[in-house]
């Protein structure tokens, strides 16, 4: 009975339900996996079979699933009250919700305005940073710079803001002009995929010989120099576009969907401190580093960074309901009052704007990160997973592994061709990436990668044995697909 059930599913998935970043003819030619409970770190399928969330379902999964404080405010509020509009009302859970995230957050950001993506809160960003020129009476500040390989989400502005070929030529048309700059890519910019070092090559002991991988972030001449011509391809935009430039939109510390590019120390103080000379706003897109997922609660906080505008989203409920944020300065919020006949108001708002029930779910969460002190937690088992995936350095016994990149609990891990190849990547059809994270399923953990790169993003809660057993699980499976 069970088992023609779940054949039912499957049969309603390939006949209705249309996925997100997910090529449908070969998703229709396997078998899906359906998801019907779960438990801690762990989801469960509709046959009972255990899987480590490694992916913190999208990179928004905190403190594990099922958890019983989150779960008990969700329940109290909704026998108070599930929804209710944000226009021309408001709530308690948003409104104490705004005060908590004002508290917390870098700098002057004392305003928030709620929407249901991230995707949607850089959106609502890029509006509040053109209505914000256009209020003071400067017009001609109508352009963005965003970094090379940038992504901020798939609305209009968002693509615009950071567009990628891969996923957005389709669209070209619907998207404004955004001046990109360079990216401060370590791994890629010079060339150092698959670098070796023979630190440990002669040396007496067996276990000990053989060539030893340094990642390239660990090369500090290089980081100052790829940061330095990050730094100076940024300025000479700014120079070049002095006048027109509304704003800078960065993903501070991490680069998420271009392969978990971390940026070198330093970089992202530069940054600002450009922004401030220019006399430019700076917007942080905070949706995939923020809650605590590089080991701070905000990334920008490594840095001592206070951005104009920051843009939160995924953990924001602990991972439990859709609910997104941006947060912006007294200075900006003030821009957008006025008469009524001056037409200054912000028109933009959601259905769901301030939801109630995640908002409920997103005080919770912050509660937990205090109860538990869970950033000190990440930073522990951050140590624990550059430690453990030290083996990887190994270019004898795994050659496929050129880079292993990591800010707290992000962490990637890029798969390029043997020595001896051209060193541009895996031709993407052998999708060596997708098949890595597919043979890792099979041993009980769910990861998903971007390109060929392996990404571990798991909950931040997630006890330490579930952890070394992912680790484990990676290794083995790299291992077992080496070319």
């Amino acid at each position: 009975m069970q088992e023609e059930r779940i054949q039912h599913l499957i049969q309603f998935d390939r006949a209705h339900v249309w996925h997100p970043f997910t090529p449908m003819r070969q998703w229709r030619q396997a078998e899906p996996l359906i998801i019907e409970a779960a438990e801690g770190d762990f989801l469960i399928d509709a046959r009972d079979r255990r899987y480590i969330d490694g992916v913190s379902s999208l990179w928004c999964n905190v403190h594990g699933h099922r958890v019983p404080a989150i779960d008990r405010a969700v329940r109290t509020q909704l026998e108070r009250v599930a929804h209710t509009t944000m226009l021309g009302l408001s709530n308690v859970p948003a409104t104490e919700l705004a005060q908590r995230l004002c508290a917390i957050a870098p700098g002057g950001l004392n305003k928030v305005f709620y929407s249901d993506a991230g995707a949607t809160a850089t959106e609502l960003a890029f509006k509040m940073a053109m209505g914000y020129w256009r209020h003071r009476g400067d017009k001609q500040r109508d352009t963005f710079i965003a970094l090379h390989g940038a992504y901020h989400g798939d609305t209009t502005g968002s693509m615009s803001v950071g567009y990628s070929p891969l996923f957005h030529k389709p669209f070209e048309s619907m998207v404004f002009h955004t001046e990109f700059v360079d990216a401060p890519d370590v791994f890629h910019t010079e060339g150092t995929q698959g670098r070796r070092d023979e630190g440990t090559k002669g040396d007496p002991r067996p276990e000990e010989r053989g060539l030893k991988r340094v990642w390239p972030l660990e090369d500090a001449a290089l980081c100052r120099r790829v940061t330095a011509r990050a730094l100076d391809s940024l300025e000479s935009r700014l120079k070049e576009k002095r006048g027109r430039i509304a704003a800078v939109a960065v993903e501070p510390i991490v680069q998420g969907a271009a392969g978990l590019i971390v940026q070198p120390p330093g970089y992202l103080k530069a940054v600002e401190r450009l922004c401030r000379e220019h006399d430019v706003l700076l917007i942080a897109d905070e949706v995939a580093t923020g809650f605590g997922r590089t080991g701070r609660m905000f990334a920008c906080e490594h840095e001592g960074v206070e951005p104009d505008l920051m843009c939160l989203g995924k953990g924001l409920t602990g991972g439990y309901l859709p609910l997104a944020a941006t947060l912006a300065t007294e200075e900006i919020e003030r821009a957008f009052c006025g008469e009524l006949h001056e037409h200054k108001t912000l028109y933009h708002g959601h259905t769901y704007t301030g939801n109630p029930l995640a908002c409920a779910a997103a005080l919770a969460s912050l509660d937990l990160f205090e109860q538990n002190d869970l950033l000190s937690a990440v930073n522990r088992k951050a140590a624990l997973v550059a430690d453990g995936l030290n083996p990887l350095r190994d270019a004898e016994k795994y050659p496929n592994v050129g880079d292993i990149r990591q800010r707290g609990l992000m962490i990637g891990i890029e798969l390029v061709p043997p020595t001896g190849e051209a060193a541009t990547g895996f031709d993407p059809s052998r999708r060596l990436g997708y098949e890595v994270c597919d043979a890792c399923r099979d041993r009980g953990l769910i990861v998903r990668p971007l390109g060929n790169v392996v990404v571990l993003m798991p909950p931040l809660a997630i006890e330490e044995q579930n952890l070394r057993r992912m680790m484990d699980i990676v290794i083995e499976t790299i291992g077992a697909q080496r070319s």
